[in-house]
């Protein structure tokens, strides 16, 4: 009898340990569960923070490009010309679409518009891009044919825009053209031939 007794006792201190033991791990869940429902909550908070950031860089940026491409294709084109920039979802990530709006219609300025138009959105777009940069690079932009499809009655337009963001931008322009109204209103003009394999500067 007294040896029942004595592994009862024993029993029941083993089971006062291991629900010891139960409490203190029970008592250290509680406290990772209270810490990580808390550090969840920064995070969402930090995630909405940076949604509202994201949605005003957004806003902030598709006012930039749509003012500076709009006003290009102001200064160039009779015809009434906006572009709008949009941010869409697509497979998890965010996409800008630029459409270019007239007389109450928005089309793919790729597909459906001519090159010029093209071209001066191109142009417009750099500038944009140069912009907003932070700290600026070097005050030179480098623009390879820049209005290759642009009528030529419109060059004289196209200098014009050229001049205005340069003297706005405090930025060189170097061109390199084939277009003689475009050399023409440039304040220096270097004339590059190729003879027998070496280029000459005039």
């Amino acid at each position: 009898m007294d040896m029942q007794l004595s592994r009862a006792r024993a029993r029941v201190e083993q089971l006062k340990g291991i629900k010891q033991q139960l409490t203190n791990k029970l008592s250290e869940i509680e406290e990772n569960l209270r810490i990580n429902t808390r550090q969840k909550r920064r995070v969402e908070q930090a995630i909405e923070i940076v949604k509202i950031v994201g949605l005003k860089t957004q806003q902030n940026l598709q006012f930039h490009i749509s003012n500076i491409s709009t006003m290009a294709l102001d200064a160039v084109f009779d015809r009434s010309y906006e572009l709008v920039a949009e941010f869409v979802e697509r497979r998890g990530r965010t996409e800008c679409d630029l459409l270019l709006k007239t007389e109450d219609m928005a089309i793919d300025p790729l597909d459906s518009s001519g090159g010029g138009v093209v071209d001066v959105v191109s142009f417009a777009l750099r500038v944009a891009a140069y912009s907003l940069q932070n700290p600026k690079v070097r005050p030179v932009l480098l623009l390879d044919e820049p209005f290759t499809h642009l009528s030529e009655q419109l060059f004289p337009r196209a200098c014009e825009l050229l001049r205005q963001i340069s003297n706005e931008l405090g930025v060189q322009m170097i061109v390199i053209t084939h277009a003689e109204a475009l050399m023409d209103c440039a304040d220096k003009t270097f004339q590059i031939s190729l003879r027998k394999g070496v280029s000459k500067i005039k």
